[in-house]
């Protein structure tokens, strides 16, 4: 009678170590698989009142390409996905992450340039209020608006858009 060879407790081991060995390499490759299906998120912009801040991803960016005249006026006339309050008196510091810095960027106010030059700043600080005089007719007294569409428009040296973020400023009423 011949007996079979017995297991001892360091072959089931290593048979498990194996299974385990393989369940991790499938894992990561799942992993990879998943991460390779995601959009790489684009850069944000935000804007910080006092203790509060909004931040948002980019309406239109197609990772550092251009972006056409009729798309950009399209995605900065969107409704904004973010809004902060904004009291009178406040300053508004509006951030961007360098890599939109390092190109530049300008600032529109309801559909207006407000900026002359891009700036290559990572932020700028503004008195609030600044963003509440509407557009008014030549010798008549500026109106003052209870919101504010905010564009913020990455430009690179070429005058080339490659970024849109957009955000509402509605002033604090009382």
């Amino acid at each position: 009678m011949t007996k079979a060879p017995a297991t001892t407790v360091f072959s089931r081991a290593r048979g498990l170590r194996s299974r385990r060995g393989a369940a991790a390499l499938g894992a990561v490759v799942l992993s990879a698989f998943a991460l390779s299906a995601c959009e790489k998120p684009t850069p944000l912009a935000q804007i910080t009142v006092d203790d509060r801040t909004a931040s948002a991803e980019a309406q239109c960016y197609d990772d550092g390409k251009d972006i056409a005249n009729e798309e950009l006026e399209s995605c900065i006339s969107e409704r904004a996905e973010k809004s902060i309050t904004v009291d009178s008196g406040d300053r508004v510091r509006i951030g961007v992450e360098p890599e939109i810095a390092d190109n530049g960027w300008v600032l529109f106010v309801d559909g207006r340039l407000v900026t002359s030059q891009p700036s290559k700043h990572t932020y700028v600080t503004y008195s609030g209020d600044q963003f509440f005089n509407a557009q008014s007719q030549p010798g008549q007294p500026p109106v003052q608006s209870d919101k504010a569409k905010v564009g913020i428009v990455e430009i690179d040296d070429e005058g080339n858009y490659k970024g849109a973020w957009s955000f509402d400023l509605k002033r604090k009423q009382y």
